[in-house]
C-alpha cells in the first residue's frame, strides 16, 4: 500500500505510526478520512476507541523508539528536544521538571526506557496529544505546596553532574530562577547575586533544602526573622547583604 503515496505521504505515516503506535493500516485510514492533515488525523485515531485495538505498551514502546538515541538504549538532549517539539513546550519550561519528576528520571536530560514508559504509564497517557492534555494539570501541581517541596527537592539531584554530592552554582542559579518564579519570591535575584558575589562556590543539599524553609516561613523584608534561629550560615549571611545593601530596611 506504502508505495503508491508519494514521499509526504509516506513520512506523514511514519510519524502517524511513531506518535500512536497504530499500526500501517490504520494510520492510513486516518490520514485518509483527514485528507492527510495529521492533526486531524490524530483527531479520528483518539476519537475511536474501535481502531485503537492496540495495547498500551506497544504504543509507549513505539514512542520511546521514536526519541532513544541511535547509539545508546536512552532518551538522550535530542531525543529529548523532539519530545519537546512534539509537546510544542520550550526544553526549559517548568513543565518539563515535573514530567521528568514523573519519570523518576536519574539525571537531567537523560530518560531511560524504564523511567520513560514508567512514568507515561503512571501519568495513564499512550500517546503525545494525551500527553499534551495532560501539561496543564502537571503545571498546576506546582501549586499544591506538598507536591511543589517534593519536586523542589527532586530537582537538586536531577540537576547534579554525575557522580557529584553538590549542586554546580550555575545549575543551581537556574533552577532557584525556574521554581522561584512559580513561587513568585520577590528576593530570589538578590539570593542569585549575593551567591555569585559571596559565596561562589558549589551548593549542598542542606543549603538547597534550608532555602525553601526560609522561603516559606520569612516574609520578604525579614521581620520575623529570628538571628539566634538554626539557619544555616550562608541564609544569615545573606540577611547581612541584604541589609548592609539597603535591600531590607536594618534590623537594629
Amino acid at each position: 500500500m506504502m508505495s503508491k503515496l508519494g514521499r509526504g505521504q509516506k513520512d506523514k505515516v511514519q510519524q502517524f505510526m511513531a506518535i500512536t503506535g497504530a499500526s500501517e493500516k490504520v494510520a492510513l485510514q486516518a490520514l485518509k478520512a483527514s485528507d492527510w492533515h495529521l492533526e486531524g488525523a490524530f483527531d479520528i485515531f483518539y476519537s475511536q476507541p474501535q481502531i485503537r485495538a492496540v495495547t498500551d505498551t506497544r504504543h509507549l514502546e513505539e514512542l520511546y523508539k521514536r526519541y532513544r538515541d541511535p547509539d545508546v538504549d536512552m532518551i538522550l538532549v535530542e531525543g529529548i528536544s523532539l519530545l519537546c517539539n512534539d509537546l510544542q513546550v520550550d526544553p526549559q519550561d517548568i513543565v518539563m521538571l515535573v514530567l521528568s519528576w514523573h519519570m523518576k528520571a536519574a539525571t537531567m536530560c537523560e530518560f531511560s526506557c524504564q523511567e520513560f514508559i514508567g512514568g507515561l504509564q503512571s501519568l495513564g497517557v499512550d500517546s503525545i496529544p494525551k500527553l499534551r492534555e495532560k501539561l496543564p494539570s502537571l503545571r498546576n501541581e506546582l501549586r499544591d505546596e506538598h507536591k511543589f517541596r517534593e519536586i523542589y527537592n527532586f530537582a537538586f539531584s536531577w540537576a547534579r553532574e554525575k557522580g557529584q554530592k553538590p549542586l554546580a552554582l550555575d545549575t543551581a542559579l537556574g533552577m532557584w530562577r525556574l521554581l522561584f518564579s512559580e513561587k513568585h519570591w520577590p528576593l530570589v535575584e538578590h539570593w542569585c547575586q549575593f551567591l555569585q558575589v559571596r559565596h561562589n562556590k558549589a551548593i549542598s543539599r542542606d543549603t538547597w533544602s534550608q532555602l525553601l524553609e526560609f522561603v516559606k516561613t520569612i516574609d520578604p523584608q525579614l521581620s520575623n526573622y529570628d538571628e539566634e534561629g538554626a539557619w544555616p550560615y550562608l541564609i544569615d549571611e545573606f540577611v547581612e547583604y541584604l541589609t548592609e545593601n539597603g535591600i531590607v530596611p536594618s534590623r537594629k
